[in-house]
């Protein structure tokens, strides 16, 4: 009732104002609490709502939503200056369905487009630009829904930009990380499934590929590697007659979704676990990337030996990765957890019940004591703190604090208990001028981390074009062979 009363006010106050006084959009950031005789002089007379405190014409404003606080700026000059308040837009945009901090990050740190190798090294800082939310919130509303795919490590997402998770859930194209020959009709079927299953045609949308890692190096071979890889991707999709493609790597995304821009990303994979530093929106593929051989798979097969030695009965390789997901965790002392009662139970669907008690962290304790479980590999912690040892040599632009975000990321990286583990054996490792400060975060959206980062490229204000490849700029890149396009093949 009081907002169709305050409609019939605006209705009124719409039909009585005269043309616009000043052509001018004069906007603010803020507004003064009571409109006094200076800002009726500076931005024009309201008539009797001179009186009225600003504080309630804004959130008259706001009652009647961003349709009407647009239509407001035609009124007049000092209605147009009320309208544009930074705070009014703000307010709207959070609002909407997606979290206020990520819109703010989003728009402040991608609205640019993808980081340029030659600008992580000749750009020290990048100054955060003056957001005009009202501009923002016009252009997210004017962005198209896109499709977004994440092909996993093991398993895929894929769903709208638009929606709030992913709507579907499939094997990946890469089957398990194993990249095989022929390439290209390999990715024309998977993609040609996704398609079907969404019940959209590729011309439609543009879409967002979350690219796993695969051929870490820094070595003239895995360059090549990688540029083939993408360059297939992207001419399956134009084949297919897809507008536009954005394919971005996997950790890099799920830093993004964490609302930083660098930082170490490890990456759970469903075969191997990377150790990924990133700094200013690049993979460094020149520090190193740290590939440890063990993942999800090895984890599930683990805990699935120690319920064999137990003699517990099960159906299949489903059904010990729910229990996995369900009771198992992390260590945070491993010696002191083998002194304490742990058992506990839980329900799988169609199976009944299970009962673990030491095999709930002797699982995970494997990612720290591969021996363990017969691997010959480096224990997580130890990869984590070579790469953070070679950030720190590397001396990017002198700064020693870039690399001391730790961000989680995969399936497996939602084990409870992980986090806090990793970051104390960090501090056990490294000397105090590395490890001060060193903060490692769990995935900020789960298992599916890296498709709500691609979301948030697939919704910011300047999607597609500042993110995008069509497919004249891809054949033009193709003939001339020449430099990166916008770090398209990097």
């Amino acid at each position: 009732m009081a907002t169709l009363l305050l409609r019939k006010v605006w209705g009124s106050v719409l039909a009585r104002a005269g043309p616009p006084r000043d052509p001018d959009s004069g906007s603010s950031s803020s507004s003064p609490r009571r409109r006094g005789p200076t800002a009726a002089a500076e931005y024009g007379s309201l008539g009797a709502l001179d009186a009225v405190a600003t504080d309630v014409l804004a959130q008259i404003l706001r009652l009647l939503g961003p349709a009407d606080a647009a239509r407001s700026s035609a009124v007049c000059r000092a209605w147009r200056h009320l309208a544009s308040d930074n705070g009014l837009w703000a307010f709207f945009l959070s609002l909407g369905p997606e979290p206020w901090d990520l819109v703010v990050f989003a728009e402040t740190h991608l609205a640019a487009g993808p980081a340029s190798p030659r600008s992580v090294y000749y750009s020290a800082v990048r100054v955060p630009p003056q957001l005009s939310f009202k501009h923002i919130y016009g252009q997210r509303a004017l962005v198209p829904g896109s499709i977004v795919v994440d092909g996993g490590s093991g398993y895929c997402k894929y769903g709208w930009s638009k929606y709030a998770a992913p709507s579907g859930r499939c094997a990946t194209f890469l089957e398990f990380g194993n990249i095989e020959s022929p390439m290209y009709a390999r990715l024309r079927h998977f993609f040609s499934t996704i398609y079907t299953r969404m019940h959209v045609k590729p011309s439609a949308r543009p879409i967002v590929v979350v690219l796993p890692l695969c051929h870490p190096d820094d070595t003239e071979s895995a360059r090549a590697s990688r540029k083939q890889y993408k360059e297939t991707l992207y001419s399956v999709l134009f084949d297919m007659n897809v507008p536009a493609v954005c394919a971005v790597d996997q950790a890099l995304l799920a830093l993004y979704a964490a609302r930083r821009t660098s930082g170490i990303v490890v990456n759970i994979g469903f075969n191997a676990t990377s150790v990924v530093p990133i700094f200013q929106g690049r993979v460094m593929h020149e520090i190193g990337i740290e590939t440890v051989g063990q993942g999800a798979l090895k984890l599930t097969g683990f805990l699935k030996e120690l319920m064999q030695r137990r003699n517990i009965s099960f159906e299949s390789q489903y059904t010990v990765r729910t229990i996995k997901e369900k009771i198992c965790y992390v260590a945070a002392d491993y010696e002191a957890e083998l002194c304490k009662d742990t058992q506990a139970s839980c329900e799988v669907d169609g199976e009944g019940w299970f009962t673990l008690a030491e095999e709930r962290f002797k699982m995970a304790e494997i990612l720290f004591q591969p021996h363990m479980g017969g691997v010959l590999a480096m224990g997580l912690h130890k990869a984590v703190s070579l790469c953070m040892d070679h950030c720190y040599n590397a001396e990017v632009l002198g700064d020693h604090s870039w690399f001391k975000t730790v961000v989680l990321a995969g399936g497996s990286s939602c084990l409870p208990g992980l986090p806090e583990r990793l970051e104390k054996e960090l501090h056990n490792l490294l000397p105090t001028y590395i490890s001060e400060g060193i903060r490692v975060l769990p995935p900020p959206f789960g298992r599916d981390t890296a498709w709500f980062g691609a979301k948030m490229i697939g919704t910011v204000s300047t999607f597609p074009d500042a993110w995008c490849v069509n497919k004249k700029q891809f054949r033009q890149k193709s003939r001339r062979s020449g430099p990166s396009l916008v770090n398209a093949w990097q």
